[in-house]
């Protein structure tokens, strides 16, 4: 369970936020993340939604510990993450924007081996996560395969290999979608619907509701840094229509009726 209580984060403050090191907004003034309290329990597929700059990004972040906070308290499975960086990261598995701001290695092996490899684990268990995690996108024998050589959709499915062969509790994905064709699209968004079966919770950082609605179990909507809406898929759409989000029109992607035909997906 992720635990935030409290948490603010502003750039130019005390904390990572301000030292120009992430971030949404290049203000130096700016409060990223405004006052959030929020739990995200295990299991959970959260959807955290906003504009560009309304603090998504500094708000997963605080999660494993990348970015930390001027004030308030964010703990991992009771403990703070301030006080166990290792085990914040071994349970928060982090997929970047861009997922060549991660990918550390020449080879598809040699990368999703990286972090296990950091841990101090046996070549025997190290190569178990592998394998099980290049199943789990759909890499197997790709191992060799170089990683300049791959497609943007192939370099997210690495990224992502790379944050389960750590077998986080929740992975962490920001803005998954962005670049990548229709194909590349449904891929990952099958691997992360597999995730979260298997029993990981999800947590994906989007300005875009129509790619993940249909998943979500809840949905926090950000705007200038503060929490606006907390609640189902149904009840996010009309509260974050206006706030520079892409929402569903009508049943888009769900097949259903939850939404009202006249919602404006381009808001």
């Amino acid at each position: 369970m992720i635990v935030l209580e409290d948490v603010t984060c502003r750039y130019g403050g005390t904390g990572d936020a301000g030292n120009g090191a992430i971030g949404e907004r290049g203000d130096a003034t700016i409060v990223a993340v405004d006052d959030v309290t929020l739990t995200v329990p295990d299991g959970e597929f959260l959807v955290v939604a906003g504009a560009n700059g309304s603090g998504k990004t500094t708000l997963v972040r605080t999660f494993n510990g990348l970015v930390r906070p001027d004030s308030g308290t964010v703990s991992v499975n009771g403990t703070a993450v301030g006080e166990d960086l290792v085990a914040a990261r071994v349970a928060i598995g982090m997929v970047f924007q861009d997922p060549r701001d991660q990918l550390v290695s020449a080879t598809v092996g040699g990368d999703v081996a990286f972090g296990p490899e950091n841990l101090g684990l046996s070549h025997g268990e190290i190569d178990r996560r592998v394998a099980e995690a290049l199943e789990a996108v759909n890499m197997v024998g790709r191992e060799d395969d170089r990683i300049a050589t791959l497609s943007g959709g192939e370099r997210e499915r690495v990224a992502i290999a790379g944050a389960l062969a750590m077998e986080p509790d929740h992975l962490v994905c920001d803005e998954p979608f962005t670049g990548l064709d229709e194909p590349a699209r449904e891929s990952v968004l099958g691997h992360l619907r597999e995730r979260h079966a298997a029993g990981t919770g999800v947590v994906v950082v989007t300005h875009d509701l129509r790619d993940v609605i249909g998943l979500a179990d809840r949905v926090v909507g950000l705007a200038d840094g503060r929490v606006v809406v907390d609640g189902t898929p149904a009840e996010a759409v009309p509260a974050l229509s206006g706030l520079g989000v892409r929402v569903p029109r009508g049943g888009e992607r769900f097949g259903d009726d939850r939404f009202p035909d006249d919602e404006d997906p381009d808001a």
